[in-house]
């Protein structure tokens, strides 16, 4: 429920009864950098890593993880310009898709604070930003900001919001009898669809 940090060790479990039958694991959870979806592999053992949150205002986590699954240096982290020109692509795609750019606007509103986290904005921008109507506006408001290094300590730290702890557990006596499929009740309350 997005609270502590993510069991690992569960994927680690699930990766070990999946083996005999080459079945591939894709691990996921507290992927907040290049750095960590190399550690999720190497203690879990999982084939791959998926990502969530972490990439939330900040899509560039996937060239980090390339660049880590590749051996290469991160690249460097973007300045708050660089996130400003992000955001406004960002929502030319969402223009692009919609057709309709009061309503792609209001779609990229949700995600202006994880673009910002972390940088240095006064809370009426920031609240201005949350009610954009098109990105003409929105571009006025991003050039009122004072151009800032990424803030790597904050922008690296998990995202979204917390609901309380929840055991991780896989289908009943499912490790027992890997060959047959149980009856899973899907609760949309805690699905991350």
């Amino acid at each position: 429920m997005y609270s502590g940090n993510a069991q690992w060790s569960a994927i680690s479990e699930l990766v070990s009864a999946l083996e005999p039958y080459g079945v591939p694991v894709l691990g996921n959870g507290d992927i907040w950098s290049g750095a960590d979806g190399l550690r999720m592999v190497s203690e879990s053992g999982c084939h791959g890593v998926v990502v969530g949150r972490g990439c939330l205002g900040r899509p560039w986590l996937f060239a980090e993880l390339v660049a880590a699954f590749e051996g290469r240096p991160a690249p460097e982290a973007p300045t708050l310009r660089a996130v400003a020109q992000i955001m406004v692509r960002h929502g030319q795609l969402l223009s692009e898709y919609f057709e309709d750019e009061f309503r792609a606007a209001r779609d990229l509103r949700k995600h202006m604070a994880w673009y910002l986290k972390g940088f240095r904005v006064g809370s009426e921008i920031r609240s201005q930003l949350a009610m954009i109507e098109n990105f003409n506006q929105m571009q006025m408001l991003l050039d009122q900001i004072e151009e800032q290094p990424y803030p790597q300590q904050i922008g690296e730290a998990p995202r979204g919001r917390s609901s309380g702890v929840r055991q991780v557990s896989l289908p009943h006596r499912w490790l027992e009898d890997p060959d047959e499929i149980p009856a899973i009740a899907l609760d949309d309350s805690v699905s991350g669809g």
